[in-house]
């Protein structure tokens, strides 16, 4: 799962954050206060990003120990998109027998109902039309977005987003060290490890398939690739690895873009 598949993790990855330059290592850190230690659990390299592969007219039956993350792992996609195809919310929990499609609802659903049937009518020819054509929506802009966003961290704003400065392309919110840093909104974390260079201990969150959260600079990382989260769940612990003092560095990136993170945080 880790070894083969490096090179398809760095296009994801670059495609969703577009600052990796090569395949680097990755090192999952957990520290645990309460016990007086750090645990280290170090792995070779970074195992694979997946890219849902829909399986088109396909279910999968719930069988009993199952998890989304599991079903969806065994079907070559993502847990996030299992979910959101099933309309399955928060904290995801799935019963015995239940049916998940494998594939999102589109047109591509009617043409394999049809394929295994009898043949759909051929469609007539569409007639000229003399009335003036109607408007079609616009795809969504970066400023739509309904996932009630949160802020990550407690802590005054230290640097602010700047829209094409390379150095700025999120904000910095200055803390101490082992401040909790939380999930920004629901998702699914699709990187967890230290091989962005500038970002140090970095988490990555897909909120769907247009956007995505970033979390930098941390002394320890709380969740691995896969996991499931919730808004407001810790997933870090703020530091200064690869910065000059204890903070947490956001972003929020809107189909790969990024855009200012404090058009979407609540009012402070």
């Amino acid at each position: 799962m880790m070894g083969g598949m490096c090179m398809r993790r760095v296009v994801v990855i670059a495609i969703a954050i577009g600052l990796l330059a090569g395949c680097g290592r990755s090192r999952v850190v957990r520290e645990y206060p309460h016990k007086g230690g750090r645990v280290n659990a170090s792995s070779t390299a970074l195992p694979p990003v997946r890219i849902s592969q829909p399986k088109y007219g396909a279910t999968a039956v719930v069988q009993k120990g199952q998890t989304v993350y599991r079903i969806a792992t065994e079907n070559g996609i993502t847990a996030l998109d299992l979910a959101l195809w099933n309309d399955i919310p928060p904290p995801y929990t799935i019963h015995p027998g239940q049916r998940l499609r494998l594939y999102p609802r589109d047109g591509r659903e009617a043409t394999v109902a049809s394929s295994a049937g009898t043949k759909a009518p051929p469609a007539s020819t569409p007639r000229p039309s003399t009335s003036a054509p109607v408007a079609t929506p616009s795809a969504p802009t970066a400023t739509a977005s309904n996932l009630g966003w949160r802020w990550p961290a407690d802590g005054a704003v230290a640097s602010t987003f700047a829209s094409g400065d390379p150095t700025r392309q999120g904000i910095d919110i200055a803390g101490k060290s082992g401040q909790p840093v939380r999930a920004a909104a629901d998702g699914v974390v699709v990187y967890s490890g230290s091989g962005l260079v500038g970002y140090g201990e970095l988490v990555i969150v897909k909120h769907n398939e247009q956007w995505l959260s970033a979390y930098g600079h941390n002394r320890a990382r709380l969740v691995n690739e896969g996991a499931l989260v919730k808004a407001g769940q810790q997933i870090a612990e703020m530091g200064r690895s690869g910065a000059s003092r204890d903070m947490l560095h956001f972003e929020i990136r809107y189909n790969g873009k990024p855009v200012d993170p404090t058009a979407y945080l609540p009012k402070k």
